[in-house]
């Protein structure tokens, strides 16, 4: 199971009942056949941004956040700002050299949003591939990209 379906199945226990701690979550987890580890769970719960809210019984459970996520294209904006060092070009090749931790997210951003210039983006803990349908369409996104820095 990848994680995009772990993640998924986590929102899927946290609406059907309370889950107070990480242990309990892992346990619900392996409940259903999928074998993860605290640690797992926890970064997992950072990336979901989950929340503790009062439960029915007096403690805590965890539950999804109720805040708006910011517009996509602000978050790129801000990403760019913040947390791209260095942007490079060649051929249909775009390399992002990001503050460490932020290359998953920028290219889990890029493919949310649908851009027609790229094909896929990749993403490790500090740099990011983004390879272009063609060279055309890589000089069209760098130049998006660099008005956003």
């Amino acid at each position: 199971m990848n994680k995009s379906e772990r993640q998924q199945k986590i929102r899927e226990l946290i609406s059907q009942q309370d889950v107070e701690r990480q242990d309990d979550m892992v346990r619900l987890l392996k409940a259903e056949g999928i074998d993860v580890t605290q640690a797992t769970v926890s970064r997992d719960i950072k990336e979901l941004q989950l929340i503790k809210v009062p439960s029915t019984d007096g403690g805590y459970r965890y539950s999804l956040p109720a805040r708006k996520q910011p517009n996509l294209s602000q978050r790129l904006q801000t990403m760019m700002t913040n947390d791209v060092r260095k942007l490079k070009l060649n051929d249909r090749f775009i390399a992002m050299v990001m503050n460490p931790g932020r290359g998953p997210l920028m290219s889990q951003l890029l493919q949310q949003l649908n851009m027609s210039e790229v094909f896929i983006a990749l993403g490790d803990d500090s740099n990011v591939l983004i390879i272009c349908n063609s060279p055309e369409d890589a000089k069209t996104l760098y130049q998006k990209l660099r008005d956003q820095q």
